[in-house]
């Protein structure tokens, strides 16, 4: 498709659409600034880079869980530990906590849903192990339920979050980005767990250079 068929795609929107649709752009590439040019942001994954890349060196596992778009990040970033991301290495240890219908289910029906997350944190946790919470606000209880139950268990506790989260339990890390617009902090969300990441296999898995 050439340029101009595009600018007059563009073109065929209503006004008021055009704008909104540059404007979403523009705020997109705003909080992408800010958010990259956060120190305490790139100090947080940097820490959780390095949280993540101990625990797997000692048989460690990532534990992921959110909901709704968040849900789908957690299988996403597990996914990107357990497959690869930029290069061809060793699987990492890494399960999204979303992706059991039975075991959602079952604990939803029998405990309610406040607790989908930490049953599985109290089943699968260890000593050692990494939980990361993804909450946009901060104030999702099946989240804060799940931070309960990883402190019980000794793993160690992240959370992805928004601006403006609420009260969340003692964790060890928090990422808030700096916004308060949901689709914007899911942006973030995946950005920053692609870094961390990308930290994490360049740490334990070093690409080889082709000779």
């Amino acid at each position: 498709m050439s340029t101009s068929q595009t600018s007059d795609l563009l073109n065929s929107l209503p006004a008021s659409e055009r704008d909104y649709l540059q404007d979403y752009l523009r705020q997109s590439a705003e909080t992408m600034l800010a958010f990259s040019q956060h120190e305490a942001c790139a100090d947080m994954m940097a820490g959780i880079a390095l949280t993540i890349t101990s625990a797997l060196e000692k048989d460690g596992k990532l534990l992921v869980a959110g909901n709704g778009g968040s849900a789908a990040d957690a299988q996403h970033i597990a996914g990107e530990f357990t497959a690869r991301l930029m290069y061809d290495r060793r699987p990492l240890a890494a399960i999204a906590l979303t992706t059991d219908t039975s075991g959602l289910t079952a604990i939803g029906n029998d405990y309610g849903f406040d607790h989908v997350f930490s049953r599985q944190v109290l089943a699968l946790g260890r000593k050692g192990d990494i939980f990361l919470g993804i909450t946009t606000s901060g104030r999702s209880p099946n989240i804060v339920q799940a931070l309960k139950a990883a402190r019980a268990q000794n793993v160690t506790t992240v959370v992805f979050t928004g601006e403006n989260c609420g009260e969340l339990p003692d964790a060890d890390f928090v990422l808030r980005v700096p916004s308060t617009w949901t689709p914007l902090i899911q942006q973030m969300h995946i950005a920053a767990a692609h870094i961390v990441c990308a930290l994490v296999e360049r740490a334990l898995c070093p690409q080889t250079p082709d000779v």
